[in-house]
């Protein structure tokens, strides 16, 4: 059975898909509310991340044989210390379960975030990253790789880290202020043109979610891992101008305005990520391209009376 933390939230969600799919058994947890809408073949249990003895009587109640590490309090600022405090004990715990119950290998969330200030891309994972880190999150990312090397060098499991990029889909929010498809798709379901000032030219390596948990499915399952590293993206950059015409593809009327090249402040490069590894090691491709991931979406949010997060 596979402990994913965070498994009814977003990426955790599409994880737990891939991994029943794979033919696994899903232990879910979720921190906030009570266990809900969980999947055939998987069982949910509320958990505070930071109670080291909750986390670990989970290994009384079912055998667990990995781990997928996504939970996480958000860094938003309002108490960077208690956050960061709460962060790392949900991660120490995470590993002491792992050391406890004897699991092969845990998988755990990082982000394209770490490689803010490095100048070339695509953005290998043997880059070597810049000592300032300007935001909370890949700051907690980069010291949350470091611990997990560290531990893992004196641990009997393997400690892999997942550089996850921009990720989009249901059960994510309607807006991100990192990227703009998922925005703009939310927006033209509704009708509405997108409010923020979006420029064509603008893009990011984007995964649409169920590919993403493929992926991190694929690497918690994979026989042998050569690396403790892998980047999760599509492994190429999609602007803004090919998402609005996916979107135009699926719902012709959509209200669309775009402002014509890049955004004076945007970088001279896209963030895009190199996936190799991903593929040599798990032989992972998306299986969405744009046009179907888009026309995905847009018929999951025709189910809902908003674009709402489902998490």
């Amino acid at each position: 059975m596979i402990l994913v933390t965070g498994g009814l939230g977003f990426i955790g969600s599409h994880v737990a898909r891939a991994l029943l799919d794979l033919g696994e058994s899903c232990l879910l947890t979720r921190h906030s509310a009570a266990p809900r809408d969980v999947p055939d073949g998987a069982v949910a249990e509320r958990l505070d991340m930071a109670d080291r003895e909750a986390f670990l009587a989970l290994g009384d109640r079912y055998d667990v044989t990995g781990i997928v590490h996504l939970a996480s309090t958000p860094l938003r600022g309002t108490d960077v210390v208690a956050e960061m405090r709460a962060n790392t004990s949900g991660l120490l715990n995470a590993f002491e379960a792992a050391r406890a119950w004897g699991v092969r290998r845990v998988c755990v969330a990082s982000t394209i975030g770490v490689y803010a200030g490095v100048r070339d891309s695509p953005f290998r994972e043997d880059a070597p990253l810049p000592p300032g880190v300007p935001h909370p999150i890949p700051a907690f990312k980069r010291s949350a790789e470091a611990l997990a090397s560290a531990i893992a060098g004196h641990a009997e499991f393997e400690a892999v880290c997942l550089r996850i990029g921009a990720v989009w889909g249901p059960r994510g929010r309607a807006d991100s202020p990192f990227f703009a498809i998922p925005g703009l798709v939310n927006a033209a379901v509704r009708g509405e043109t997108y409010p923020k000032k979006v420029y064509a030219g603008d893009g990011i390596d984007a995964l649409y979610a169920p590919d993403c948990g493929r992926a991190v499915a694929l690497l918690q399952t994979a026989g042998t891992l050569h690396h403790a590293v892998y980047n999760i993206g599509s492994g190429h950059v999609t602007t803004n101008a090919q998402v609005a015409t996916a979107i135009r593809k699926a719902l012709p009327d959509a209200p669309l305005d775009l402002a014509e090249g890049r955004a004076p402040d945007a970088p001279d490069e896209d963030y895009r990520l190199d996936v190799t590894r991903l593929r040599d090691d798990t032989g992972f491709t998306p299986a969405h391209d744009l046009d179907g991931a888009v026309a995905d979406y847009v018929a999951w949010l025709g189910g809902r009376t908003e674009g709402s997060p489902d998490h």
